[in-house]
């Protein structure tokens, strides 16, 4: 499975000079021979992969108010050892909002390595951020127990300054890759 990993973040071509060093980062990390994935919560090993689950629509995209997080941030959730990142999207998507998605889901758009926040602060997720395209009107049933709430924000009224803090430069290059972001 570590090839596979280590194919989706070569697989992403960055924006700008910060994903450029986390991709270098990350693949030093994979390459390390490290444990990858978490096996105990809330943070062994303290540096784990995750995959976010950004859905979009027309320039809006969906976000939950994460209870531990306490921040606005996509769906998504720690990949399980020996899963592959996108089957993680898959399971997340049902899991947190009762969705399937209805194609594939593509490699990743961007990766970020990021110290955590909030309740279970301190440790440091690496995130591939995959982008799954559904409608505004679609009925998303979110995980209570783990969400506030679950929001659509048009591009320009992401909370910003609640949400994960590489949400802009998602934000941007999402834009610039006129496909995914309609």
């Amino acid at each position: 499975m570590r090839k596979q990993i280590r194919d989706e973040v070569i697989s992403i071509t960055p924006i700008d000079a910060i994903e450029r060093d986390d991709i270098s980062r990350c693949l030093a990390w994979i390459d390390s021979g490290t444990d990858l994935c978490r096996v105990a919560k809330p943070a062994t090993p303290p540096m784990h992969l995750v995959s976010y689950v950004v859905v979009v629509d027309n320039g809006h995209v969906l976000l939950v108010d994460h209870r531990n997080a306490q921040l606005w941030l996509p769906p998504g959730g720690h990949v399980e050892p020996g899963e592959h990142p996108r089957v993680t999207v898959d399971r997340e998507l049902e899991e947190e909002l009762g969705f399937v998605a209805s194609h594939p889901i593509e490699p990743p758009l961007f990766v970020t390595i990021t110290t955590t926040v909030g309740l279970t602060a301190g440790h440091t997720d690496v995130s591939l951020w995959y982008v799954v395209r559904a409608s505004r009107h679609h009925s998303f049933k979110f995980d209570e127990a783990e969400f506030r709430d679950a929001r659509w924000f048009p591009f320009d009224e992401v909370p910003i300054e609640r949400t994960d803090p590489h949400m802009k430069r998602f934000l941007t290059k999402l834009e610039n890759n006129k496909l995914l972001a309609s």
